[in-house]
């Protein structure tokens, strides 16, 4: 098997591909992501070795139970080119390119994307060892992976919102451009959702956002209202640049993961930043993330802080 390389996911969009439905369906919207961005697709299946061993495979992909890596790698690469026929339906136009390599899926798949756009993963959204297998490789990459990830669920709809949540820090204003721009591209109304709990520290902190008067007597027009400019300053930048964007504001009372979920039932996407690793203040933004990786009711992007502007 070869090993990865992230020269093979530049500039690309990157799906992995385990053989499971939800991968496969992963693969397709990938397709159509690729398609928008003007993007090749790389479709990415990771094995791990040595060989040979008890190869355990959902029904719909029957194998021998002892094979070799040569069997193997046949059997794989003749349903990557099944995938890629099926992308190419799916989003007429799509370059494909299909790879297999040796080594742990979390780390395959973050290496060949290193470079890569975006990278695109199924969801297990199931209990048992499934969850236990696929699942523990979605929380890695979306809580570890430096750029952007988008945890494909077949729930939501192709025609659905583009929800994202605002808070006025970093990570969310690269979730917003995220949003905004995937909006743009898809032709999305645009759901911007702040919840006036859960706020960072810095934004309660004096001279913060939410630390200019705001004293125990405030009253909930006065929180709506700074609720409301701290989500028109953060949308002001990317609605500049794509002025097609019909959006939304709304400002909820619940917990932060309580207001994304309400708010994301029925939509396409679900954006949300992530910080990266170091401070504790960073711990609460990274619970909203992990929260929706668990409950998301559709398609989710992690955008962490650092991740480059969409």
């Amino acid at each position: 098997m070869s090993s990865p390389d992230s020269a093979v996911g530049l500039g690309a969009v990157v799906v992995g591909f385990d053989g499971s439905q939800r991968a496969r369906q992963a693969a397709h919207w990938a397709a159509r992501e690729a398609v928008s961005r003007g993007r090749r697709l790389v479709i990415v299946n990771a094995i791990r070795g040595p060989f040979p061993e008890v190869v355990v495979t959902p029904v719909s992909m029957p194998l021998p139970q002892l094979v070799d890596e040569k069997a193997v790698r046949a059997y794989t690469n003749d349903h990557l080119a099944e995938l890629a026929d099926e992308c190419e339906e799916v989003a007429p136009g799509v370059v494909v390119d299909t790879r297999v390599f040796d080594g742990h899926p979390a780390a395959v798949l973050s290496e060949v994307a290193r470079e890569a756009v975006l990278l695109v993963v199924g969801s297990s959204g199931a209990t048992g060892l499934a969850r236990v297998f696929t699942g523990s490789i979605t929380a890695d990459l979306a809580h570890h992976f430096p750029g952007p990830v988008v945890v494909v669920r077949d729930a939501g709809g192709d025609d659905g919102r583009v929800v994202v949540g605002v808070d006025g820090s970093v990570p969310s204003d690269r979730a917003v451009d995220f949003a905004v721009d995937f909006a743009s591209r898809h032709g999305r109304v645009l759901v911007a959702v702040h919840a006036t709990t859960g706020l960072p520290a810095d934004a309660l902190a004096p001279g913060g956002v939410w630390g200019q008067g705001l004293g125990l007597g405030i009253d909930a027009e006065q929180l709506r209202s700074s609720a409301e400019a701290l989500i028109a300053k953060s949308l002001e930048g990317p609605l500049e640049r794509h002025p097609e964007v019909r959006a939304e504001q709304v400002v909820s009372l619940l917990r932060p993961a309580q207001a994304l979920i309400e708010q994301a039932e029925g939509a396409a996407l679900l954006v949300v930043g992530r910080h990266g690793h170091g401070a504790v203040r960073r711990a609460l933004l990274g619970s909203v993330s992990h929260a929706m990786l668990h409950h998301a009711p559709c398609s989710l992007a992690v955008v962490r802080g650092d991740s480059p502007k969409a």
